[in-house]
């Protein structure tokens, strides 16, 4: 509990900045939480991307169009649509379907990650900020004058928490935004993958169906 009040206490010492960077904070957990539900529900993930190519490769596409039918996410979706009916848009204009999907998909994964890179460089500057604003209250001439050094130190002291909260803040949230910009570089090579091994599959039938005619 004393641990509690004295964070308490540090914080108010830190300035109306240190309000800032708690809002920052939150915003921050908040897209993190938000991405997190997204991306399980979205990204179909490695492990999927992997058996679809090993089926594709051993030209077993019935099962690797069964395996994307009933798995979740957004390539697995893209999958299904192209390898499924021989009369679907998708599968007949394979390339160009892919390709329009493929960027709505990755744009929304991307979706609110440049916040967080706003506040990578913003949360610093607003800790500085605070930090400033306090040394020249500590360095007042009042202060000077009437030979209070302890104050002084004392103010500095205090001023410089907004600097660490500023810089933990930004911390955070770099390591939010490298998690899932990595995250979607992983997803947009797996696409690729599944797509170059797909669109091949869709070529072969367009051949097949030309030359029944």
């Amino acid at each position: 509990m004393e641990l509690i009040f004295q964070g308490l206490d540090f914080f108010h010492k830190g300035g109306i900045v240190m309000y800032v960077l708690l809002l920052c904070s939150l915003f921050v957990l908040a897209v993190a939480v938000e991405r997190g539900k997204y991306f399980a529900r979205s990204d179909s993930g490695r492990a999927f991307a992997k058996e679809f190519a090993a089926y594709m490769l051993q030209a077993r596409t019935e099962e690797a169009l069964r395996l994307a039918q009933s798995s979740q996410g957004a390539l697995a979706g893209i999958l299904a649509d192209v390898l499924g009916s021989e009369k679907s848009p998708a599968r007949k204009n394979a390339a160009a379907y892919m390709e329009v999907q493929s960027g709505i998909a990755i744009s929304r994964f991307r979706q609110k990650l440049y916040y967080l890179s706003v506040i990578v460089t913003m949360a610093p500057l607003l800790g500085l900020l605070g930090t400033i604003s306090g040394m020249i209250s500590a360095f007042s001439v009042f202060n000077v004058a009437s030979g209070q050094s302890a104050a002084i130190t004392g103010g500095v002291g205090e001023a410089l928490i907004a600097t660490a909260m500023g810089l933990c803040v930004a911390i955070i949230s770099l390591a939010v935004h490298a998690y899932f910009s990595q995250r979607i570089e992983n997803i947009i090579t797996d696409m690729e993958l599944c797509f170059s091994l797909a669109e091949t599959a869709a070529g072969e039938f367009l051949s097949k169906a030309g030359d029944g005619l």
